[in-house]
């Protein structure tokens, strides 16, 4: 399961699933985007649980509307490849990626999570490639759902949690190309540490995240995914995973220095919300089966005034 800052910088969700800067507060959007949230407020209660946050208090109107709209476009999105009847998520998929092609050409688009871009589409000047890429992520979903190494997740994190990174740049007016690969790598190991976090989940929809390559190594067997206590193999697989994404964290944090103003404190957010995750983490021991791992809010906060004072 994704989640998206944005909020990416919105599934890890939230982005935020979680909640961000001392807390990471979902607002009710604009009139003018409403509609980008074709269920909002069930979409903003599931948001809540994630490490992409989507919007904050201490963001202005005009972000938090521009943010909720990108957050419903990829929470539809995907919802069609994770809740809508197998047979029919293709379709699906490409009907929404043509109402894309129909906004950027245009002409009205059809489906409300679409439509309610238009605004942050025109306004911000985002390309319409990140957002064809979130498309592409939940098509590759329904086809491969095993990863043989680290670099292979990573391959996929560039179509499910980047272009979010990319996104969210346009919308603060910040989209160098310089900062592109800093926030890649921020997006990346958010979205790794959500992977983390929903080992269970994702197991029990068919899919694994954890690189196959590590899970022969600690001598993890798929089946020890199926349960609800956490064994010594996979908590190790695990361990090594939200490393991994720890150090990939800290490589792109040097992001936070060259933002100020609110795409400082938004950007600020993310890394605490990320790092504290992994710290909880490892203060469970890694036991991602029990239950749902979070941080509390408090260490969030502290997190956060520290990259925001720091820039690091």
């Amino acid at each position: 399961m994704r989640r998206y800052p944005c909020c990416t910088w919105c599934r890890a969700g939230c982005g935020l699933r979680r909640v961000w800067p001392v807390t990471w507060q979902f607002t009710e959007p604009c009139a003018g985007n409403r509609e980008a949230m074709s269920s909002g407020r069930d979409v903003i209660s599931r948001a809540g649980r994630e490490n992409f946050p989507v919007a904050s208090r201490v963001l202005t109107g005009r972000y938090r509307d521009h943010l909720f709209a990108v957050y419903g476009f990829a929470r539809h999105v995907d919802d069609i490849g994770d809740e809508n009847d197998p047979r029919d998520r293709p379709r699906l998929l490409d009907e929404i990626d043509a109402d894309l092609r129909r906004l950027y050409a245009g002409r009205g688009p059809r489906h409300p999570a679409v439509r309610g871009l238009t605004r942050t589409v025109r306004e911000c000047a985002v390309p319409a490639e990140p957002f064809h890429r979130l498309v592409e992520a939940n098509r590759r979903d329904q086809a491969v759902t095993r990863y043989e190494t680290f670099d292979d997740l990573l391959g996929y994190c560039a179509f499910s949690a980047n272009p979010v990174g990319h996104i969210v740049l346009h919308v603060f007016g910040a989209a160098e190309a310089a900062r592109v690969p800093l926030s890649d790598r921020v997006c990346s190991a958010l979205q790794v540490i959500e992977h983390c976090q929903d080992v269970g989940e994702d197991y029990r929809r068919g899919r694994i995240y954890l690189p196959a390559e590590d899970l022969r190594r600690y001598g993890c067997a798929e089946r020890d995914l199926a349960g609800t206590a956490t064994p010594a193999p996979l908590r190790r697989v695990v361990a090594v995973q939200a490393a991994q994404a720890a150090r990939l964290l800290d490589a792109g944090a040097p992001l936070l220095a060259s933002l100020s103003g609110y795409a400082r404190a938004a950007v600020a957010g993310y890394v605490a919300g990320g790092r504290a995750t992994v710290a909880a983490l490892e203060r469970s021991g890694h036991d991602v089966l029990a239950g749902t791992v979070r941080p509390r809010r408090a260490r969030v906060a502290g997190a956060w005034l520290r990259a925001l004072v720091t820039g690091r």
